[in-house]
């Protein structure tokens, strides 16, 4: 058995070497990670681990066992959307919305490393994440706005 920390909730996961999408989605209810490509090529399936974005369709339960995973579902607090989040609205910085939850993990886990990214900063972040819309622009737009937010707080 691996022990798991999801969204702040402990959670024992039967197999290590279960694929951690998979264990998301279909044993802990949790679908706003998306499986894409299931290569690790297309960032939909993005989630943070101790902060860092990582690609859970290729990344087994059992290679995250200890540590702290948050997925799109654990962004939001107390109804309040974060900043990333409500960011990604402001701009409506997508289009079908797919890639969305990727991109935002992405975005999160670049913001909470450099709170002021620049412009290559954040193209570099978000350079592995894939939306098949075309909605960069407002994506990285989206991006900058998050971390105005998240520096010069509530206005």
């Amino acid at each position: 058995m691996a022990g798991v920390n999801v969204n702040g909730s402990a959670h024992e996961a039967p197999d290590p070497a279960r694929n951690l999408l998979s264990y998301l989605r279909f044993d802990l209810g949790l679908t706003g990670t998306k499986y894409g490509c299931g290569e690790g090529l297309c960032g939909a399936c993005t989630i943070l681990v101790d902060g860092q974005p990582m690609r859970s369709c290729q990344t087994t339960v059992g290679a995250v066992a200890g540590g702290s995973i948050t997925t799109i579902e654990g962004l939001a607090k107390d109804g309040v959307l974060h900043p990333v989040q409500q960011a990604f609205v402001d701009e409506t910085a997508f289009q079908c919305g797919y890639c969305t939850p990727g991109f935002i993990m992405t975005a999160a886990g670049l913001l909470e490393r450099e709170p002021c990214p620049n412009a290559g900063q954040v193209r570099e972040a978000l350079a592995d994440n894939i939306c098949r819309c075309g909605a960069y622009q407002r994506i990285e737009l989206a991006v900058h706005r998050a971390a105005s937010a998240m520096t010069e707080g509530p206005r």
